[in-house]
């Protein structure tokens, strides 16, 4: 873990303007120094956020980047220097007026780290990933349908998490955990994951307890997750309104609108799957009847195509093939898969929609049927939308957990260092 430094050590600088006072007696000399911490802490983390997602950076780029004079902006990267988050290298170029030669500043990725966690109807997966979004190292594993009870899960997930561990040689600074399922923004309580069959699983403190750490956990669902992680890495980079679909057997999916995650008053926002679609369908896992899942989730796909209990390589290569019934199926689900599709640019009109997890390989096959349908949306908002596949590929939730993890490090990078300290001597105690 990167030395920490308190946050009040060395020299209060201020490195931007301060709030605005109006007339009058101002505020005195203990609030003037919260409020020039408050600014440095901000610009500490904007800086480091900066670092975070355009890798190594040039001083004189980091200047015009965030707005900061050059000599508040050396003093930033060397206080980050020396808590260990970032380095230092050579000179590049020439950077500035004067012509002097502009310091590279890149994060430590191999030394400041966290320790992401995916978990799937079908899958578990790890990754040490670095500040920086870079993947240092990866496990996974096959999960049978059925096998996904809590402490069997926890058990698979320690077996893949302490090989990471034991070769990183290095605690993580946060650990991230995207999850099939509703979670409670306060405690990290997955409150309902109806395709593992789980309701109320405090899942962030048993992983804790299961790994024998002290390092926050944060837990998250894994579409809110992989739109963030799409957004700020994938093919929605830019846009200010996306959709990002997830799910291996049933369909979730995270939303960001005006460049903000959708979270609704809960934290619950992003259900897509459970929208009614067919009132005359089947009964979904959440207890409601016509889910949108229902008519395009895995099971769905297997039952048009009259391959159940078959897995979804079998349908794709009778689609292949030509095999008649995996063609009619494929046809009949596509249009159920458009008519959501529809419904999603209708409702929030976004510049991207990203076909994730089941759909990501279900969408190639159907990306016909499914523009059949959205070509019945109203004209404006289907105009602007564009539909792709992830550009993380299947690792979409997995990096937006890892985002998740490093959120406290990029808000206050001292303060989290000094928080990690306590939380390593309390450990030890």
């Amino acid at each position: 873990m990167p030395a920490a430094r308190r946050p009040d050590a060395g020299p209060h600088r201020s490195a931007g303007r301060g709030p605005a006072t109006g007339g009058g007696v101002g505020p005195g000399p203990a609030r003037a120094a919260a409020a020039t911490q408050e600014v440095r802490r901000h610009n500490l983390g904007g800086l480091l956020r900066l670092l975070h997602v355009h890798g190594p950076t040039s001083r004189s780029d980091l200047t015009a980047l965030i707005g900061l004079n050059r000599s508040t902006v050396r003093a930033l990267t060397t206080e980050l220097a020396e808590a260990g988050l970032v380095r230092e290298a050579a000179t590049v170029g020439r950077g500035g007026g004067a012509g002097r030669p502009s310091i590279l500043v890149e994060p430590r990725s191999e030394h400041v780290w966290v320790l992401a966690v995916d978990v799937g109807v079908e899958h578990v997966a790890t990754a040490r990933i670095g500040l920086g979004g870079v993947v240092l190292d990866r496990r996974e594993e096959p999960l049978a349908r059925g096998d996904g009870a809590v402490r069997a899960v926890l058990g698979r997930l320690r077996g893949l998490a302490e090989p990471l561990l034991v070769a990183a040689g290095s605690s993580p600074v946060g650990i991230g955990i995207a999850v099939p399922g509703i979670v409670g923004v306060a405690d990290g309580t997955v409150r309902l994951a109806p395709n593992l069959g789980w309701v109320d699983v405090p899942l962030g403190r048993l992983l804790a307890a299961e790994l024998g750490t002290a390092v926050p956990v944060a837990v998250g669902n894994e579409g809110d997750l992989g739109v963030v992680a799409e957004h700020l890495r994938g093919v929605a980079a830019g846009a200010s309104d996306a959709i990002y679909l997830s799910g291996e057997v049933g369909i979730g999916g995270g939303i960001i609108l005006g460049g903000r995650p959708l979270t609704g008053a809960g934290g619950y926002a992003g259900e897509v799957g459970h929208m009614a679609v067919n009132p005359a369908g089947r009964l979904c896992r959440c207890g409601r009847r016509g889910c949108w899942e229902t008519e395009v989730g895995l099971d769905a796909v297997l039952r048009a195509c009259g391959m159940p209990g078959r897995d979804l390589a079998d349908v794709l290569a009778a689609h292949a093939a030509g095999d008649p019934a995996a063609v009619d199926g494929i046809r009949a689900v596509g249009h159920w898969l458009g008519i959501g599709v529809a419904n999603l640019v209708n409702v929030l009109n976004p510049e991207v929609i990203v076909f994730g997890g089941l759909t990501r390989a279900t969408f190639p096959v159907m990306e016909q049927y499914v523009r059949t349908e959205l070509a019945e949306a109203l004209t404006a908002p289907r105009g602007q939308v564009r539909l792709e596949l992830p550009g993380l590929g299947a690792d979409s939730s997995l990096i937006g957990a890892a985002e998740l993890a490093f959120a406290p490090l990029l808000g206050d990078p001292l303060g989290a260092l000094v928080e990690l300290g306590a939380r390593a001597g309390t450990e030890r105690g």
